[in-house]
């Protein structure tokens, strides 16, 4: 006589049988993501339906110094050192703010690092509202698992290729020809922090016009990416091959 199985059974068997086929695919995506530039984003693929889509992925090594030195200046100057969440960011994110003062956030000083940025726009989409939490626990796990597979280069060359850097504009080297009308390998220290000046809201802020915003930050880029750039950890990255 064949013995029935439980609802619950059945439910708790679908669960794992899913979540097992969901790492195992996930995990092959990251491994070839590993060696080959993701085909699209689901960021690329929706703004491909309003803005067109600009991209053209470059190489590591054609990817120029100062675009790699100012995104880190301004985005995650932690990134050469951390393991992919920059837990003083964090805790100084969750400190409850005094009532009428401002809480001022330094360059770099961000709680979400450029690995966590890489992951969300290579495996996972832009929200808001409630969305953006239910995104968190997936976050973590792309974000470790890229920081594992992929290492400090590779996860730096992704970035600076997939994320949005104008409307419908990805990546270096489109927004290089748009922005200034030559290649990314050919931008100059200013060109570079204009650009990365922009990722706050890439489709409002923009090197070309300039906006208030951009002509604002990327004087302060400049000054930070002199700061930082003599750490010896930072330098071996950027002049890795």
């Amino acid at each position: 006589m064949t013995q029935k199985i439980s609802p619950i059974k059945r439910i708790w068997r679908f669960i794992c049988r899913t979540s097992l086929w969901l790492f195992l695919t996930s995990l092959v995506y990251i491994i070839i993501c590993r060696w080959v530039m993701p085909p699209i984003t689901i960021t690329q693929l929706s703004n491909s339906f309003s803005y067109g889509l600009k991209r053209d992925y470059i190489s590591w090594k054609k990817l120029p110094y100062n675009l790699k030195l100012a995104a880190i200046a301004s985005e995650d100057q932690t990134f050469p050192d951390h393991g992919g969440f920059d837990w003083d960011a964090i805790e100084r994110s969750m400190k409850p703010k005094k009532k009428g003062k401002k809480t001022k956030i330094p360059l770099g000083g961000g709680a979400s690092t450029i690995t966590q940025q890489t992951a969300k726009n290579v495996f996972l989409w832009q929200a808001g509202g409630i969305t953006k939490y239910i995104r968190k626990v997936p976050e973590l796990y792309f974000t470790k698992m890229i920081e594992w597979i992929w290492g400090k280069q590779r996860i730096l060359e992704v970035y600076l290729n997939v994320i949005e850097m104008g409307p419908g504009v990805f990546g270096a080297e489109a927004a290089a020809r748009k922005y200034f009308g030559k290649p990314a390998a050919q931008l100059s220290r200013a060109e570079a922090a204009m650009i990365i000046a922009s990722l706050p809201n890439p489709k409002k802020f923009l090197p070309k016009p300039m906006s208030r915003r951009v002509a604002w930050r990327y004087p302060q880029i400049l000054k930070q990416m002199q700061n930082i750039e003599d750490d010896p950890d930072l330098q071996a990255l950027l002049k890795s091959e």
